[in-house]
């Protein structure tokens, strides 16, 4: 109860003041939110062991790990389960202009990518259709099966699938899809220990990239 001088002028000018005082801010501006589509497990298991805080959640048919920055999303793989993947996050989450949508994972190329080398995509090919989004950047091949002979310079199966959920909704203002080189087109030679080593081992890159 507000006390002061009994007056019911005094009275209410003292209600009011403090009522001010006391409520909170609707301004305050949330960070940055990091959502991640990976396909696999060791994928994300890469992030997991960075952060080393994620905490484990169901979200709808998806598992998801997460914490007050980042939420990361597997999908399993193929452009279908990418695409209903991160329109789930999409779905699921408000998203602000300054939030980050990233597809990560690794990708087959040709010997003139060394293993281990992170790859920014700025163009995806499906279906025998081109999807440029950035000229600077490098064009990948996405594919509904895994790729064994040189046909392709970089291949992969998802970034369609996620590129397609993330281009249709106009809240989305930023997004990436990097790709780590794990094989020239010997998918069978990729671990699931090595998978999340190529991952781990470029999160640092992916970071200072999204800042610029």
């Amino acid at each position: 109860m507000c006390q002061g001088r009994n007056t019911a002028a005094h009275l209410t000018s003292l209600c009011a003041a403090a009522i001010w005082r006391e409520a909170p801010s609707n301004q305050t501006k949330r960070e940055t939110m990091l959502y991640i589509v990976t396909a696999l497990k060791p994928e994300a298991q890469a992030f997991i062991d960075y952060h080393k805080n994620l905490k484990k959640e169901k979200l709808s048919n998806f598992t998801i790990f997460r914490n007050e920055k980042l939420i990361l999303i597997i999908s399993h793989l193929g452009v279908a389960n990418a695409r209903v993947a991160t329109q789930t996050l999409i779905n699921h989450f408000d998203i602000t202009d300054d939030d980050i949508y990233l597809n990560i994972g690794i990708c087959g190329a040709s010997s003139e990518y060394p293993i281990g080398t992170l790859l920014e995509i700025g163009a995806i090919e499906y279906q025998e259709i081109k999807y440029q989004f950035d000229m600077q950047k490098n064009h990948i091949t996405c594919l509904e099966s895994e790729a064994t002979t040189a046909e392709y310079s970089i291949v992969d199966m998802e970034s369609f699938g996620f590129y397609d959920a993330v281009v249709h909704n106009p809240a989305i203002k930023h997004f990436h899809i990097f790709k780590v080189v794990s094989d020239h087109f010997a998918p069978e030679t990729v671990t699931k220990e090595k998978t999340k080593a190529l991952v781990f081992n470029k999160i640092d890159a992916i970071k200072q990239i999204i800042k610029r």
